[in-house]
């Protein structure tokens, strides 16, 4: 599995890693956004990008949830989540 500074390639992750690598980094996101260093959210953005981007190569077909579209979203009731 070829290394960078940032971690593994997303390319080189298995199914299961990179959901948790995936998982994780957007757990981190608010904290980074809010207190990390320019630097740091830079990298962090890169990081989130990279690891998205491999996510959608190998699902290209992934079925969005009805309330994740805007038909469902306007069939939602008001106070509904």
């Amino acid at each position: 599995m070829a290394e960078r500074s940032g971690g593994a390639a997303p390319r080189d992750l298995e199914d299961g890693r990179l959901l948790r690598e995936l998982e994780t980094i957007h757990r981190t996101r608010h904290e980074t956004l809010l207190h990390g260093s320019d630097d740091a959210l830079a990298t962090h953005t890169q990081r989130l990008r990279e690891l998205e981007d491999e996510y959608l190569r190998r699902h290209p077909q992934r079925a969005p949830a009805s309330g994740r579209t805007r038909e469902g979203a306007r069939a939602r009731t008001p106070g509904e989540p």
